[in-house]
C-alpha cells in the first residue's frame, strides 16, 4: 500500500484541530529482524513506536523523542525512539514470557516517561506519564490531560505485520489566523463550536476499528471518519528504521570505563565485544584496538582523532 512506512499530517480547515496518521511496515519488520518477543510485548512495543512517531511529529526540534518504560514486571524495560527526521528504533527486555496486555501489570506498575533531547544534548525535557490505563494510548491521554500540553488523543494498533496509529490534537485558536485565507472564508468558530467539534472528532475517532487502522489507506480513513468535515491531507513524510549506534559512540562508552576495566576485560576474554541492543550489530576490539583507544584518551582531545 502506498502509504505504508510514512506519516500523513492533516488538519481541519475550519477548526483549530490537526491530526497525524502513521503506518510502519518494512520499518517495523526491520526493527524486529533480530528479535523475538512474546506477542503481548511485541505489540506493546509496536504501539510505543507508533506513538513516538506521532508525538515527535507534533514538535519542532532537532534531536530524539523517547518513550521509556521501566518496572519490575515481566517486561522490565521498553524504549522506543523517534528522531526529528522520523527515524525509529526500539527495544524491549523481559524476564519471562507474558501475554498480559495491561500495561501496568506487564511492567509491574513501572514508570513511563516521555523525553525530548536535542541532537547536541544541550537541552533535555522529560515528563512522567501516569499508568492510568490498560493500554499505552489511554496512559498518554491521561498525560496530556494532566499536564500543560495541548489536548491530544491517540489510537494505536500493532501486530507482527505492522504498527499503526492516529493522533488528534486541539490547537490554540490563533492557529486558524496563521493559515491565512481569502475574503470568502467563513467567520471564525466560536469557543462553543470549537469545543463541540473537538468532542465530536474524538467520538468519531473512537469508531475506528484496529483492523481498519491497520489496513485502510489514510485517505479512506479520513473519508470514513470525517466525511462531513473539510479536512486537508498533506504530502506524506517517510518513516524508516535507523539505529544511531556507531563505533565512535562505543569507543566513547569504553573510555568511560577506564583503563583498568578495559585491560581486565581483554585479559579475561581476549577481546571486547559490544552488542547493540537495537540493531544487534557487534563491535569488536582486540588488545591492539584497546591500547590504541587508551593511548588516544591519554593524549587528550587536542591530539586524539575523532
Amino acid at each position: 500500500m502506498h502509504d505504508r512506512d510514512c506519516l500523513h499530517r492533516f488538519l481541519f480547515e475550519h477548526y483549530p484541530i490537526r491530526g497525524h496518521l502513521v503506518h510502519l511496515d518494512a520499518s517495523w519488520k526491520a526493527l524486529l529482524e533480530h528479535r523475538e518477543y512474546p506477542n503481548a510485548i511485541r505489540d506493546t512495543l509496536g504501539e510505543a513506536v507508533a506513538a513516538s512517531v506521532l508525538l515527535a511529529a507534533t514538535l519542532k526540534f532537532d534531536g530524539t523523542l523517547s518513550l521509556q518504560l521501566q518496572g519490575q514486571g515481566p517486561m522490565h524495560l521498553m524504549l522506543a525512539q523517534c528522531s526529528s527526521e522520523l527515524g525509529v528504533r526500539a527495544v524491549a527486555r523481559y524476564r519471562e514470557s507474558s501475554e498480559v496486555r495491561d500495561l501496568s501489570a506487564l511492567s509491574g506498575e513501572g514508570n513511563l516517561s516521555v523525553t525530548l533531547e536535542n541532537e547536541d544534548l544541550s537541552q533535555r525535557y522529560q515528563g512522567v506519564v501516569p499508568l492510568s490505563g490498560e493500554r499505552l494510548a489511554a496512559c498518554l491521554q491521561g498525560y496530556f490531560e494532566n499536564s500543560e500540553q495541548l489536548p491530544t488523543r491517540l489510537w494505536l494498533h500493532a501486530t507482527e505485520k505492522g504498527a499503526s496509529g492516529m493522533l488528534l490534537q486541539r490547537l490554540p485558536v490563533s492557529s486558524l489566523d496563521q493559515r491565512g485565507g481569502g475574503a470568502g472564508r467563513r467567520a471564525p468558530p466560536t469557543t462553543a463550536e470549537i469545543e463541540d467539534a473537538w468532542q465530536r472528532v474524538q467520538l468519531l475517532g473512537d469508531t475506528l476499528k484496529p483492523e481498519e487502522l491497520e489496513t485502510l489507506s489514510d485517505l479512506t480513513i479520513l473519508r470514513r471518519l470525517f466525511a462531513e468535515d473539510d479536512v486537508r491531507l498533506f504530502e506524506p513524510a517517510p518513516v524508516f528504521f535507523r539505529c544511531r549506534c556507531s563505533r565512535d559512540r562505543v569507543v566513547s562508552m569504553l573510555r568511560a570505563l577506564g583503563a583498568e576495566e578495559i585491560r581486565s576485560i581483554v585479559a579475561e576474554r581476549g577481546k571486547i565485544e559490544v552488542h547493540c541492543d537495537f540493531c544487534n550489530r557487534v563491535y569488536e576490539f582486540d588488545a591492539v584496538d584497546a591500547e590504541h583507544l587508551l593511548a588516544e584518551t591519554a593524549a587528550g582531545p587536542s591530539e586524539a582523532r575523532h
